[in-house]
């Protein structure tokens, strides 16, 4: 299955954090002290991290922030991936996205399943690119965050996976936009 090439180099990626929740605070936010902790244990660089309301307006303003920001290669937001009122965190996202990676949800709601069997189908978890930056959004549990990052995007922001990954990609996200002046 995952596979590292040992004989090739890690570049580590520069990765903002997202929380997305109404209640929680730098000081309880537990499902972004656990991203960060595994983010920085495995090499890459937490280089933003911030706590925002369930406000489609906000998280969609961080996202465009992060985007903007050549010092940012990856958004992982933690939580609003429910169906409840709150959880708006998909539709601030589609604000943004020029795609969406499918398979990333797709992929992370099969691994669930295994852990939480068909609660799995509550989760709107997503992934995509927007202006050469990937965005992924996970549900707000601390085991959310663990199988997100442990189980998918550990292997595929290493620039050593095989066959293939995302970070191998990152030069060419940009093809698309005008060249800058």
């Amino acid at each position: 299955m995952a596979k590292i090439d040992e004989s090739l180099p890690f570049l580590p990626v520069n990765i903002a954090v997202l929380t997305v929740s109404d209640t929680r605070s730098l000081t309880n936010d537990k499902s972004g002290d656990k991203l960060q902790e595994l983010i920085s244990g495995d090499g890459h660089k937490v280089v933003r991290r911030e706590i925002v309301k369930d406000e489609a307006d906000d998280i969609e303003a961080f996202l465009r922030s992060c985007i903007d920001d050549p010092a940012v290669d990856c958004v992982i937001s933690t939580g609003g991936t429910g169906v409840t009122g709150r959880d708006i965190t998909p539709e601030a996202f589609d604000r943004v996205l020029e795609k969406e990676i499918e398979g990333f949800g797709e992929l992370f709601r099969w691994l669930s399943y295994k852990t939480i069997g068909t609660s799995t189908m509550q989760s709107r978890a997503l992934g995509g690119v927007a202006g050469g930056t990937y965005l992924f959004a996970l549900p707000g549990s601390t085991g959310a965050c663990k199988d997100g990052w442990n189980e998918i995007l550990r292997w595929q922001l290493d620039s050593r996976h095989r066959p293939c990954n995302l970070v191998e990609l990152m030069p060419r996200l940009k093809e698309h936009l005008p060249a800058a002046e």
